[in-house]
């Protein structure tokens, strides 16, 4: 991300860049908004989501819930309106919970390369295994948005800067692994549900970031594959 320089290496490519958080969409928690009276398409699957009752008919309690849920999560406009943007992250979330402990039981992750870091881009997960052996995970990722995607395919950790900071956008992305060009595990201060995505890294909590930098090192293989609701 940015402008990254190994020693004896040239830059590299900014595939992998973060936006600066006033060029991003949604990289930052939107401000209150007035609610909406408008009932949506997805109101009763959000009502659902919300633990709100569902009578699919748009309330002052529904909207001011809705908004909140937006609000957390950096979706625009959040007027509390049970659109598809709403409802997508929603129901990404609930089919990540369904994973539960078992990320690669389709066995899409290989299995013959000892210690990797896979990268699922449909579900938006990422978790670490070892063989067949989970060693962390799976969590909840932040992938490259439309234009942008995260490359799929196997890869390896050529290079980690903890400090590390894009030279083009002077964002800070702490606990940077790089295994493709400009892209990276690093962590963010944002929403990992917050729409539409990166510019091609994987984007981490800190907690997750700290944890990937402890249990991966260079050398390490990655893992992506799948691809991005939206994408």
């Amino acid at each position: 991300m940015g402008d990254i320089r190994r020693r004896g290496a040239v830059a590299l490519g900014i595939t992998g860049l973060v936006a600066p958080l006033t060029l991003a969409l949604g990289t930052t928690p939107a401000q209150a908004a007035s609610c909406t009276t408008q009932t949506g398409p997805y109101q009763k699957q959000v009502e659902k989501f919300l633990g709100r009752p569902v009578d699919g008919r748009q309330s002052t309690a529904d909207c001011k819930a809705i908004q909140a849920f937006q609000t957390k999560h950096g979706i625009t406009p959040n007027i509390g309106y049970a659109g598809s943007i709403t409802w997508g992250v929603m129901d990404l979330m609930n089919k990540q919970k369904a994973v539960g402990s078992n990320p690669n039981k389709d066995g899409k992750c290989p299995v013959n390369k000892g210690r990797i870091a896979c990268v699922d881009l449909t579900l938006q997960l990422s978790w670490i295994q070892d063989g067949s052996t989970l060693v962390y995970g799976p969590v909840p990722v932040r992938t490259g948005r439309d234009g942008y995607e995260t490359r799929t395919g196997l890869k390896k950790i050529y290079w980690r800067d903890i400090d590390h900071v894009s030279t083009i956008y002077n964002v800070p992305m702490p606990y940077s692994q790089f295994f493709d060009g400009g892209q990276a595990f690093h962590s963010v201060g944002l929403s990992m549900w917050n729409p539409p995505g990166s510019h091609g890294c994987v984007n981490m909590t800190t907690a997750t970031a700290k944890k990937y930098w402890s249990l991966l090192k260079n050398g390490d293989d990655v893992f992506v594959y799948g691809r991005k609701p939206g994408t």
